[in-house]
């Protein structure tokens, strides 16, 4: 495997396992105590960033580097590893864009497989034949690089953001039921309430270029549905 993994945990013991766990099964990893040291040495795109959020004394830092790597690669996927266990932290991480958020303790072996697994989607998501270009009208989404644009104008959508959109525009009209949405997002936490916020920034962020725009339809007791009216 090629696949770069990086690692921030301020437990050395805890960082030194995962570290030599990843490394085990064919992953080149690097590791970070601190996040001046991610700032200070990372320099080559990572496949997939793995995060505590207590760093140090600062117990929401593992949130602000979050946004700090994806802002530098988007689209690069990320999970968070925390003894934090409260629901209100897990669904913060993953409205951020973390495409999964495990709670310590867990064993190295299944971690493992949940990065191998993040991994796999976006690898899948990259399949050969899947179109990396998408147009509906005004809206281009360029899928290879994770990039948004409304008449032209960049909209900056977080990687679940991003999810959703491309499934509602991919759908062609059909309305997308919680469930299927939920699917599309490839995370393991996702509930009704997250999804119709994600749906809410998506439309306020397009809104501040465009005004007019009404493109994104909510369909009573069904779900969602991408309905652009002709120009």
């Amino acid at each position: 495997m090629n696949a770069r993994i990086v690692v921030v945990e301020d437990d050395v013991d805890q960082l030194t396992n995962y570290s030599y766990a990843l490394q085990k099964k064919g992953f080149q990893v690097s590791s970070y105590e601190t996040l001046e040291e991610v700032h200070l040495h990372l320099s080559q795109t990572p496949s997939l960033a793995l995060l505590d959020v207590h760093l140090g004394h600062d117990p929401d830092a593992g949130f602000g580097l979050c946004q700090w790597l994806l802002d530098r690669y988007p689209g690069l996927p990320v999970i968070f590893l925390t003894s934090r266990h409260e629901e209100i932290d897990q669904i913060f991480g993953l409205r951020l864009g973390a495409w999964d958020y495990l709670t310590k303790p867990i064993s190295t072996a299944l971690l493992v497989e949940k990065v191998a697994a993040v991994l796999k989607r976006v690898n899948d998501a990259r399949r050969p034949g899947v179109e990396d270009l998408l147009e509906a009208g005004p809206l281009l989404i360029d899928v290879a690089k994770a990039k948004v644009f409304w008449r032209d104008l960049p909209v900056t959508l977080t990687v679940t953001e991003l999810s959703i959109l491309e499934a509602l525009v991919r759908a062609d009209g059909a309305v997308l039921s919680f469930d299927q949405l939920a699917e599309r997002t490839r995370q393991s936490v996702v509930t009704n309430n997250t999804l119709s916020t994600h749906i809410k920034h998506i439309r306020q962020k397009i809104k501040r270029l465009d005004p007019t725009f009404d493109a994104l339809v909510s369909v009573y007791g069904s779900g969602y549905q991408w309905d652009l009216p002709p120009e």
